[in-house]
């Protein structure tokens, strides 16, 4: 039996315990996971837009490079992405580009969300490839991580 957490812990877990280690850095609080079609973790990080001072680094946009990377390809097909916060118009577009085969997100982005709210990316003509999409998973957990980040940056 292997102490490697990932292989007994659900991607959406995995996801919130990176959302909660960027919390302690001090990076909005998302986790993002990517899963092959058997199920075995390709990639998991959460938000690190101010440590690489990249607007870009994105949980998402993190854990889409490392998949391709480890995969050896640009396409993701088959494999599963799992992040904390519904993912924003940019993460939404990668996430097509990367042809990913779903996409389960917590808590909705009703300001900055890109797939259910703001341009629904996945909704437009141009878009050449849509995830399956099932929001609302570990929901009131993913959005607590973010409530409780913000109330303690304004406090």
């Amino acid at each position: 039996m292997s102490d490697d957490p990932r292989l007994s812990t659900s991607p959406m877990e995995l996801a919130l315990a990176e959302a909660e280690a960027a919390a302690a850095r001090g990076e909005v609080p998302v986790g993002a996971v990517i899963v092959d079609p058997g199920g075995k973790v390709l990639a998991a990080a959460g938000n690190r837009t101010l440590e690489l001072k990249d607007p870009t680094a994105h949980a998402e946009m993190i854990v889409i490079r490392m998949a391709a990377s480890a995969l050896g390809s640009e396409r993701l097909i088959d494999c599963d992405l799992y992040v904390t916060l519904e993912p924003c118009a940019m993460c939404a577009t990668a996430i097509s580009f990367a042809r990913l085969r779903r996409l389960y997100f917590g808590a909705s982005d009703e300001k900055g969300g890109g797939v259910e709210h703001g341009p629904r990316i996945y909704a437009q003509p141009t878009c050449h490839h849509a995830p399956d999409v099932y929001g609302g998973i570990s929901e009131r957990r993913a959005r607590l991580l973010l409530k409780d980040f913000f109330t303690a940056r304004r406090g």
